[in-house]
């Protein structure tokens, strides 16, 4: 199992190749890309010479030896309007090309919701199905895998509070990944996200098991905000939940969707926190290897 995290904070922070250089220095097995916009102005992989530039960047990666293990699309996937929803498209396709020369496994790409769920989850359904299997041939062509990630919502009604959206619960999260078919499209579980919908971590994990789960975004929460903070600082039981990944055979890594955890301290601490969370990290892995 490898240990990583995202890049987001550090890479906005000190550029890519530096955002490397410190998770190296952490103690990092590897990284998740960060590529979450649709447009990144300034960013040269979003430019027309982002091919070039990925490779240079794969080429740093392997000098310093840490590996990209995954990436994360830009997101939103949809917004309900038929030529912004081309260009999402668009990069969502190009990010996933720049994952695959950084030698990503898999691509986390959220599911649409542009639509109140309750009401539209089975046209979103068919949306979603559709959607994740219109990128099976692009997972061929760059020889990367997609996953799809568990979601909420805001309630439409005083916008105020955390409801279900597309594959929060473990039924439909399956039926989501068995329904498209294919090896290319997998389950990427973000345990926060779990929380916050009030579904049960047994039924979600043991529900996906190891065939399905290929992915995870680990971070903590209170139950009511998304956080994105670092393990045993809130209120999820990570105890609980290494157990219950080593009991379905996870086989995957641990990578972690925290950066809000460097949020309150400067700048100048980030190389220090990147350290204590990938300490943090391993204590998590330690755990589940002691629970097989």
């Amino acid at each position: 199992m490898l240990l990583s995290t995202q890049t987001q904070r550090l890479q906005n922070k000190f550029g890519y190749e530096k955002a490397f250089e410190i998770l190296k220095g952490a103690g990092y097995d590897a990284f998740d890309l960060s590529l979450f916009h649709p447009i990144y102005k300034g960013d040269p992989l979003f430019t027309d010479d982002y091919r070039p530039y990925a490779e240079k960047l794969r080429e740093h990666a392997d000098k310093i030896g840490i590996k990209c293990n995954q990436s994360h699309a830009p997101f939103p996937s949809s917004v309900g309007e038929p030529e912004k929803d081309e260009t999402i498209y668009k990069s969502i396709i190009r990010a996933m090309e720049i994952a695959s020369v950084l030698g990503a496994k898999y691509i986390i790409v959220h599911p649409k919701q542009h639509m109140p769920y309750r009401k539209n989850a089975a046209k979103l359904r068919e949306i979603n199905i559709e959607f994740y299997k219109s990128l099976i041939p692009y997972c061929d062509k760059f020889g990367i895998n997609v996953a799809v990630e568990n979601m909420w919502q805001m309630n439409p009604i005083g916008n105020k509070t955390i409801v279900d959206s597309t594959c929060s619960r473990a039924e439909e999260f399956c039926d989501y990944i068995d329904s498209v078919g294919s090896e290319r499209i997998g389950a990427c579980l973000d345990i926060g996200h779990v929380s916050l919908c009030g579904e049960d971590m047994s039924v979600m994990i043991r529900g996906l098991g190891g065939k399905r789960l290929k992915a995870l975004h680990v971070h903590d929460t209170d139950g009511y905000r998304d956080l994105h903070t670092l393990p045993f600082t809130s209120e999820n039981d990570f105890g609980l939940v290494m157990k219950l990944l080593a009991e379905i055979g996870y086989e995957g890594d641990l990578t972690f969707e925290a950066d809000s955890f460097f949020h309150s301290f400067p700048v100048e601490m980030y190389p220090d926190v990147a350290a204590f969370m990938a300490k943090t990290g391993r204590q998590l892995i330690k755990m589940f290897n002691e629970s097989k």
